[in-house]
């Protein structure tokens, strides 16, 4: 599992996202995602979408963590 790999399942599952991800062990890894479909959303549940995207890598043990920072484009400026 690369970034690169994480970014291309995030950004083709939540349409119009972009999303910057960063991780050097091949497990754990940070994700930055701005997607206007998050607009109205709590945290939680901005997180499911994300997960959601990469839940069969998560499942199957190839990925092991993603931490999340999630915003609208207007919270992200």
């Amino acid at each position: 599992m690369d970034a690169e790999t994480i970014r291309n399942l995030i950004e083709t599952g939540l349409p119009g996202a972009r999303a910057r991800v960063q991780g050097d062990d091949g497990v754990h890894f940070e994700a930055t995602v701005v997607c206007e479909a998050f607009a109205g959303k709590p945290l939680l549940a901005r997180h499911r979408m994300v997960n959601a995207t990469v839940k069969a890598h998560l499942d199957s043990g190839a990925l092991h963590a993603l931490a999340l920072t999630t915003m609208t484009p207007a919270e992200a400026g």
